[in-house]
């Protein structure tokens, strides 16, 4: 498996640090978009893989659409969370823990899901080549990959060189970036503060997102045999603008190019 980020600590706080995502409306959009694009079947005949699933809170949100969902992510740490809450589910799913240009899969899936920035976090653009490639491989006849970015626009006027506090419950995270303009990598470090007995313990996690324009990704698509077959301002169905800060991207193998657009 390549070495990467474990985000350990991380996924112990990854569900309070982002409970201000909706992932029950964030799948919701994801099916209208599959609805409008993917495989014409019913949701529980669509195999969907949710592509670094987390926690797996996406996937649980899509499961309860009706979807057969296969979640995989290169974290054992944040599969460790996700399985916890697979079981107290009645209908528990498959969790594979792979990184992204290593998927490996028992078969063909109808559709992929890879969302809230996961592909920026494949700083290295032969990673992300080899990681749709890989999705690539697996895509049954009319398989549809949905996938989310962060722009070089929120790399640069948003996040750059900025610090942010959340004070949750149970943690207070310091949250520091620093920008790099010729790479357009912003290098991120976290610092946990957990109170016990009066005391507060200090943790440190550090990771990487790069921010990849809207060329590099079409010829990310184009060099593992995908063609664009649409994108959109995220969670909308509009056009990016300038200052769009993520853009939602809908590939289809190239074979399918004529049926898509015509």
């Amino acid at each position: 498996m390549v070495p990467g980020p474990s985000y350990g600590k991380f996924a112990e706080f990854y569900d309070e640090l982002t409970g201000n995502i909706s992932y029950a409306q964030r799948a919701q959009y994801f099916h209208e978009l599959l609805k409008r694009y993917g495989p014409k079947q019913n949701t529980e005949d669509i195999l969907l893989l949710d592509l670094a699933c987390g926690t797996g809170s996406l996937s649980f949100a899509l499961s309860d659409l009706g979807y057969d969902v296969i979640g995989v992510d290169a974290s054992g740490e944040m599969l460790s969370v996700a399985m916890q809450k697979n079981m107290q589910r009645a209908s528990p799913l498959l969790f594979l823990c792979q990184t992204m240009q290593e998927l490996e899969l028992y078969g063909s899936i109808d559709g992929a899901i890879c969302a809230l920035d996961s592909l920026n976090h494949l700083t290295n653009p032969q990673d992300v080549q080899e990681a749709l490639e890989r999705v690539s491989l697996f895509f049954s006849q009319d398989a549809v990959l949905i996938f989310d970015v962060n722009t070089p626009y929120k790399h640069e006027q948003v996040l750059g060189n900025q610090v942010f506090v959340y004070d949750c419950e149970d943690v207070y995270c310091v949250w520091q970036n620093t920008y790099h303009a010729s790479t357009r990598v912003v290098d991120i470090s976290l610092d946990f503060f957990e109170e016990e007995d009066g005391a507060y313990f200090r943790s440190s996690e550090q990771f990487s997102e790069r921010a990849y324009t809207h060329e590099e990704i079409c010829g990310f698509l184009e060099n593992a045999g995908m063609v664009l077959v649409d994108f959109f301002a995220a969670d909308t169905l509009e056009k990016p603008g300038g200052d769009t800060q993520r853009v939602v991207y809908v590939a289809k193998n190239r074979h399918l190019k004529q049926k898509t657009q015509g």
